[in-house]
């Protein structure tokens, strides 16, 4: 039983009746190069029929270098709806740049064994140590970014698209009246580092409208440890009376622990969450949420790696993270 194989640049030039270097001067599109319309019609005619697409290795070795960009997931718990969304833009646009994207679930192998098995152009990461960055670099490794990192993009995620972010949720809740507000997060290590960005732009927010500094709300996801720490937090803070969740869970945890001790929203605590998704519509009652357009954080992304591969200056910071409010029933 013959087993498929993948078709190579010597199976279309067998195909087309030439050899292999015609082949990769009409698919890389070479310049300079004298070949009749005939051939390249014939060569393009054999990679179709044999459904041909040279490798990244491939493409690379024909360029002198690398166009993959090894993408590094997050670890699951980081993962959400915003995050699936942005990826599925990133591959379009990476694409459009004329670079691939490749995927590496996360795993607690060191940074440098899972960037150095794929010898990319460039590596976008949740989180990177700044001495595996630096390493990367010395290694050939034109672009090195990381979503929580201190380079330009890192610096951008953390605080103008926070800063944007927190804007509209506590406009949101102060509009309806709630002056004294909480800050809600579930999770464990993981989300520490996420938690303190958006914590703190939270408290500047607050202090650029001369509201009282928001108070942290640490809640397990399960509704009898939620509502200990709920009836906790609200006897420490009794004058607290709007909520500024995280995310989808941490809102989803705060209505919870609410149920559990005979309190509704919006009457008792309002709360407005962050990266709308499905399970916040069915929520009972509907979450208010705050939204982002992942196109433009995908677009910045890409401009940023694009011009860290070409060496061309850093593009501009977008002027705004498309965060807006969807209304529903918790405020």
């Amino acid at each position: 039983m013959s087993t498929a194989r993948r078709a190579t640049s010597a199976d279309v030039a067998r195909l087309a009746g030439v050899s292999r270097t015609t082949v990769s001067f009409v698919l890389n599109d070479t310049p300079e190069q004298s070949i009749s319309a005939e051939t390249r019609r014939r060569v393009l005619a054999a990679a179709r029929e044999l459904a041909y697409a040279p490798s990244a290795e491939a493409r690379a070795l024909g360029r002198g270098h690398s166009t993959s960009v090894l993408l590094y997931l997050p670890p699951a718990g980081s993962l959400t709806e915003d995050i699936g969304d942005i990826i599925e833009r990133l591959s379009v646009l990476f694409d459009e740049a004329g670079l691939s994207m490749v995927i590496h679930a996360w795993t607690r192998r060191p940074a440098a064994q899972v960037w150095s098995s794929v010898t990319p152009a460039a590596v976008l990461a949740w989180d990177l140590e700044d001495d595996d960055a630096e390493r990367m670099r010395r290694n050939g490794v034109r672009g090195v970014v990381s979503w929580t990192g201190s380079d330009v993009m890192g610096r951008w995620i953390t605080g103008p698209r926070e800063q944007d972010i927190a804007g509209v949720q506590v406009q949101r809740l102060t509009s309806a009246g709630h002056t004294h507000l909480g800050y809600a997060v579930t999770g464990g290590d993981h989300m520490h580092g996420v938690s303190q960005w958006r914590f703190e732009m939270l408290r500047r927010e607050c202090t650029s409208r001369g509201l009282p500094a928001p108070r942290m709300l640490h809640l397990p996801a399960e509704p009898g440890g939620a509502a200990a720490a709920l009836s906790t937090w609200r006897a420490e803070n009794p004058a607290a009376s709007g909520v500024c969740a995280h995310d989808t869970t941490a809102a989803l945890a705060v209505l919870s622990g609410m149920r559990q001790l005979g309190w509704a929203a919006p009457r008792d605590l309002a709360i407005v969450g962050v990266n709308d998704s499905r399970a916040a519509a069915l929520a009972d009652p509907p979450l208010t949420m705050v939204a982002l357009d992942t196109d433009v954080t995908a677009r910045y992304i890409v401009a940023v790696i694009t011009a860290l591969v070409q060496g061309a200056p850093a593009p501009r910071l977008p002027a705004t993270a498309g965060a807006s409010i969807v209304d529903r029933d918790s405020v």
